[in-house]
C-alpha cells in the first residue's frame, strides 16, 4: 500500500540573513508517496538543491507546512530525522584510503553511537545494501578507485545500509554516461517498488525521467510547481508548454523530444 510519506503545504523556500530573506520559490503544495520514484526537474537556478535540503532538514522552510509521515518536520530531532531520511548529495566523496564496506559502515552512525562499532546488525544491513545494489564485489576497493557509475551505486548503498524509509537524491546521474544514467535510474525504481521505498531525485534528464519515474515535479520560476505522472504531463501539454524551445518539438504519444534539422 502507497502512504503519503512527504507533504508540503504552500511552503517557501530559500535564505533567511540578519536583513532579509531571499525567497527562490513559494506556494508549494504536493505529496510523494512511497514505493514510488518522484523526480524533481527543473531550469538550473530555480530551487531543486534548495527544496531537497528543506524538505531533508538541512535548512528551515521560510513558510508553509512540510508534514514526513504525517508528522511536522520542526518536531522530529536531528537523529530522528537520521532514521527517516538518507541523502546523496552531487558531490563526489573525496576520501582515500577509505573501502567501500567502509563507507557503508558509516551509514549506520544513526545507530551506533559515538564510536560507530557495527554490531552483527549493523554488518548485516551493510551487507544487505552492497547485495541491492549489486555491487558485492567492491566491497574492499578504495572509494579512489571507483568509476563514477561505481561510486554513485555505493552512495546509494550507503543510503541503504542507513535503512530509512525515505531516500533524497540531488542529480545522481549527473557525471555518469548515458548507460550508467538509465541503471542509477532504474535501480532507483526497482528500489522503490521492492522495498517500499519514498525515493524522491533531482534531475536534469527530463527523458529519462519521463520513461522511468512514476511521478514528476516540474519547478518552473514563473508558473509554479507542477505535479503528474509522465503520461499525465506529457499527453496534457505541460511538457511541451514549458520546455518549448526554437528547433525543438515534443512528441508526445512517445515521451521524447525531436530535433528539427535546420541548413543554412
Amino acid at each position: 500500500m502507497k502512504d503519503n510519506t512527504i507533504h508540503i503545504n504552500n511552503l517557501s523556500i530559500g535564505y533567511k540573513t540578519k536583513k532579509n530573506e531571499k525567497v527562490v520559490a513559494r506556494g508549494l503544495t504536493s505529496t510523494v508517496r512511497s514505493g514510488e520514484l518522484t523526480c524533481l526537474i527543473g531550469a538550473n537556478g530555480v530551487g531543486k538543491s534548495t527544496l531537497l535540503r528543506t524538505l531533508s532538514g538541512f535548512q528551515p522552510p521560510l513558510s508553509g507546512d512540510i508534514r514526513i509521515q504525517n508528522k511536522k518536520i520542526e518536531a522530529y530531532t536531528p537523529k530522528e530525522l537520521s532514521r527517516l531520511i538518507g541523502v546523496v548529495l552531487t558531490e563526489k566523496v573525496d576520501v582515500r584510503d577509505m573501502s567501500v564496506i567502509e563507507l557503508l559502515g558509516i551509514g549506520r552512525s544513526p545507530y551506533t553511537g559515538f564510536w560507530g562499532k557495527l554490531s552483527p546488525e549493523d554488518k548485516e544491513a551493510v551487507n544487505d545494501a552492497l547485495e541491492q545494489v549489486h555491487i558485492t564485489e567492491l566491497k574492499d576497493r578504495s572509494i579512489h578507485t571507483l568509476s563514477d557509475g561505481e561510486r554513485q551505486k555505493t552512495m546509494i548503498a550507503k543510503a541503504l545500509a542507513q535503512q530509512t524509509p525515505i531516500i533524497v537524491l540531488d542529480e545522481p546521474t549527473a557525471f555518469l554516461d548515458f548507460p550508467s544514467k538509465v541503471e542509477i535510474m532504474q535501480l532507483l525504481n526497482t528500489l522503490s517498488k521492492k522495498r517500499n521505498k519514498t525515493i524522491f531525485l533531482s534531475t536534469h534528464d527530463l527523458e529519462l525521467a519521463l520513461q522511468i519515474a512514476d511521478m514528476i515535479w516540474i519547478m518552473d520560476k514563473e508558473k509554479g510547481l507542477f505535479v503528474g505522472s509522465p503520461e499525465e504531463l506529457a499527453t496534457n501539454g505541460t511538457i511541451e508548454n514549458l520546455f518549448r524551445g526554437k528547433g525543438v518539438s515534443f512528441d508526445r504519444e512517445n515521451k521524447l523530444f525531436r530535433i528539427e534539422k535546420q541548413f543554412i
